[in-house]
């Protein structure tokens, strides 16, 4: 893993979220995104080189919506950039955690991601991140 990519934060309305983080962080994100896969739009603030994912849920069935609906608004998941996903997902899983996904998914922000269960990650949501390329598109 190289560093944090982003943290993940689960908000009941993206348009209200973005002008709270608009005022925060004084800056306008750079990117929105519908992610249909997940059942999210998203948006990205970037701070340095780490950035701020907000995700709203689309559907009532989404893992953000059970998330807030559980828990309410907040740090849904951090995300790690990685190398090689595939290579850091055998090792991690060679280190006993869990994965939620056997194969890497097309995710926000041209990102193949995965995602490790919050019970073998010490009760948090990890994602992992890699750039998608020309070569994997």
């Amino acid at each position: 893993m190289r560093k944090i990519e982003h943290i993940g934060i689960a908000v009941k309305d993206l348009e209200k979220a973005n002008s709270l983080y608009t005022a925060l962080l004084n800056t306008e994100p750079y990117k929105t995104e519908k992610v249909a896969s997940e059942g999210v739009s998203t948006s990205f603030f970037r701070m340095g080189d780490s950035k701020i994912e907000l995700l709203e849920a689309t559907s009532e069935d989404s893992a953000i919506a059970k998330f807030i609906e559980k828990r309410g608004e907040g740090i849904h998941h951090i995300a790690y950039d990685v190398e090689d996903i595939r290579a850091e997902m055998a090792r991690l899983e060679g280190e006993g955690f869990q994965l939620l996904n056997t194969e890497p998914k097309k995710g926000a922000d041209n990102k193949l991601v995965c995602f490790l269960h919050p019970k073998s990650s010490g009760g948090v949501l990890v994602e992992l991140c890699q750039e998608i390329t020309s070569e994997e598109n």
